[in-house]
């Protein structure tokens, strides 16, 4: 059974002895009971990872013995998903399920037909929640790199990502070219677009258009919104050869 993974500071990481004490030590000590003698993987969230031994563990945290480090480089080409914010809370299971695919950012987007609109007083709570599910989905995937949760998007931002990127695609199901026939580039940013429940709207698409954006289809069937982007990520880590 791989070894559980825990997030630290980058400087903890660089020493031959690691004390995790806060959430991370006490999830680590109360409810996953490590003992002396286990293994046990930390994490800066940023690439790098330490091979750890249970040194000793009380209530509160745990000391781990520094086995090894790895510096993983950052996965090529960069896979990115819009997402438009969907009803309740299939936002925070969107986000756990590409994470756990291995999708390296997430962007909110306040699309014109979403349902759901996060109001001015309650957007950094939404926006935590969206964090927090990114990094609890990453430990349990034993990803050595948090996925980037970004600020809400506005369409305009969606453009401006859509020509900054290697690669972009819309997810459409009027669209001809399925994605399983797109041609992916070997670094750079792939970024997708996944609409609302209502779909994306001609004044989004002829936008989207105009920056870069290639009008796709999964398949012959209409995905919820909360699916459309961990489906269409499985193709392309395929196709770019990260799975």
């Amino acid at each position: 059974m791989s070894p559980p993974v825990f997030l630290a500071e980058t400087a903890a990481l660089e020493g031959g002895r690691v004390v995790l004490d806060g959430p991370e030590g006490r999830h680590a000590a109360t409810v996953r009971r490590l003992r002396p003698g286990e293994r046990v993987d930390l994490t800066d969230g940023a690439g790098l990872l330490a091979e750890c031994v249970v040194a000793a563990a009380d209530r509160a945290s745990l000391t781990l013995d520094v086995m090894a480090r790895h510096r993983l480089p950052p996965p090529a080409p960069r896979l990115t998903v819009v997402q438009a914010l969907p009803k309740g809370d299939r936002g925070e299971l969107a986000v756990e399920t590409m994470t756990e695919v291995g999708v390296d950012g997430i962007v909110p987007w306040a699309a014109a037909r979403c349902v759901t609109q996060w109001r001015p007083d309650r957007r950094d709570k939404a926006l935590g929640r969206w964090r927090n599910a990114a990094r609890e989905a990453a430990k349990q995937a034993r990803r050595s790199r948090l996925p980037e949760v970004p600020e809400l998007a506005s369409t305009a931002d969606v453009t401006a990502r859509i020509g900054a990127a290697s690669l972009a695609l819309v997810l459409h199901e009027e669209a001809e070219e399925p994605l399983s026939a797109v041609g992916t580039p070997a670094d750079g940013e792939i970024l997708v677009v996944v609409g609302p429940e209502g779909g994306v709207t001609e004044d989004e698409l002829a936008a989207f258009a105009a920056a870069g954006g290639r009008p796709v289809r999964l398949g012959p069937t209409v995905l919820r919104t909360s699916t459309a982007g961990v489906a269409a990520a499985a193709v392309l880590l395929a196709a770019t050869g990260r799975w």
